[in-house]
């Protein structure tokens, strides 16, 4: 399986996908340097999005068991959840298995940890270790778009939410579902969005008693240094057409010939170069497998909110990590009491959890002195309590899609976890 090896151009094939980079905060692939290839949409014999859902179109299939199920959160919103109980070899000992939760990042859902083979994809390792795995897809994805009321994917009210809500609803929704099946704390891997969310809620105090541990894979929490000018451009972009929102909340669609446009908008501004806009964003992913990203063009972009795009502007614009700041100061005093949109403090982590964080030298969403801020706040965690990994070569996709990703991260991932449960 060959190495991605480039990407080049901007085509007007590319509408449908490659408008999954104008974000902020994306977890997109980069084909590495000298392909030849154009961006464009995937080829005919590329596999289809799955419609029998995530257990039987990717786990299934490679001789795993999988379980479905659905979790409603308290304002409503139907997410779709998988399991994979054990690996394909079951493990006997008197020791129940630990739970792990993996939760993905914006505009991807639980099938972007399952692009890679059952070798190389963090779930089946960890099931394959011994642990009892969960995936979580949040509100907006493909098999998340259902509500309690009549409220519906195709209403803007549906849409009315930011990675506030996916903390303080989508979260703790799942988290306590896989408590009460398993009866045990929960061990969390969040990647990109799903390291933020994490980050937040136990910041709030949430989940806090539920949590055994927690792994960061590429860590976000600060945009302050991001960059790349696209990605800079499209942050001002989002926040400068915040107006629209008093038109009503609306669906971002990676697939809409509307946001293909804004896209090629973007390129025109000075000092845009969009001769590789994937590595532009996401910094120069070495390790991707071109198969894997095949599966990755036929299965994403996820759909998000706009809100939610605008609230990851304005944590680049303002330098801080606060809740979604409404244009009019009556909204956040509304909403919040106060004029401005209170501030999440990550000293309020508590200091003896254990955490794992790991991210790249390459990565211009995690960059690494947005990092180091993050690290900053974690200065009085207990040092037994805190493990840190640095890869040099490694950008954005490659915690979840890279090749070697197994042995770079993953191992140590498993080695975490069980030194948590031992």
């Amino acid at each position: 399986m060959a190495v991605v090896r480039g990407f080049l151009g901007f085509t007007a094939a590319c509408r449908d996908f490659c408008v999954l980079v104008v974000l902020v905060l994306v977890v997109q692939p980069h084909r590495a340097n000298g392909l030849g290839r154009a961006l464009t949409a995937p080829s005919k014999d590329v596999a289809k999005p799955p419609v029998a859902g995530i257990c039987a179109a990717s786990v299934i299939v490679h001789g795993y068991k999988c379980q479905e199920f659905n979790v409603t959160t308290k304002d409503g919103y139907i997410l779709s959840l998988q399991r994979i109980p054990e690996g394909r070899v079951v493990q006997n000992g008197g020791n129940k298995r630990q739970p792990v939760l993996l939760q993905h990042g914006v505009l991807m859902d639980g099938m972007s940890w399952l692009l890679n083979s059952p070798e190389h994809n963090l779930p089946m390792i960890l099931a394959d270790n011994g642990f009892d795995v969960w995936i979580s897809n949040t509100r907006g994805t493909r098999f998340s778009r259902q509500h309690t009321s009549q409220l519906d994917s195709s209403t803007t009210d549906f849409w009315n939410w930011s990675w506030d809500e996916l903390a303080s609803f989508d979260m703790p929704a799942v988290i306590d579902f896989v408590c009460g099946q398993t009866g045990q704390k929960i061990n969390y891997v969040g990647h990109s969005q799903g390291t933020l969310i994490a980050l937040v809620a136990l910041s709030e105090g949430k989940l806090v008693n539920k949590m055994k541990s927690v792994a960061l894979l590429s860590p976000v929490a600060y945009l302050n240094n991001m960059n790349s000018a696209l990605g800079r451009v499209a942050a001002k972009a989002f926040v400068g057409e915040i107006g629209t929102m008093y038109r009503g909340y609306a669906e971002f669609n990676p697939k809409k010939v509307e946001t293909g446009n804004f896209l090629k908008s973007l390129c025109a501004y000075p000092g845009v170069d969009c001769y590789d806009m994937l590595s532009g964003f996401t910094g120069k992913n070495c390790c991707l497998n071109s198969s894997s990203f095949d599966l990755f063009l036929a299965n994403e972009a996820q759909s998000t909110s706009n809100k939610n795009m605008v609230h990851f502007s304005q944590t680049f614009r303002d330098g801080t990590l606060a809740k979604y700041a409404y244009v009019r100061p009556s909204y956040n005093v509304m909403h919040y009491g106060q004029v401005t949109s209170p501030i999440y403090n990550l000293s309020n982590i508590p200091h003896d959890l254990p955490l794992f964080l790991s991210y790249g030298g390459q990565d211009a969403l995690s960059d690494v002195q947005d990092v180091k801020l993050l690290l900053g706040n974690l200065k009085v965690h207990d040092v037994d309590k805190l493990s840190v990994q640095f890869i040099k070569e490694y950008a954005h996709l490659d915690f979840i899609m890279g090749l070697n990703a197994k042995d770079k991260v993953y191992n140590q991932v498993v080695a975490f976890f069980k030194r948590q449960n031992s």
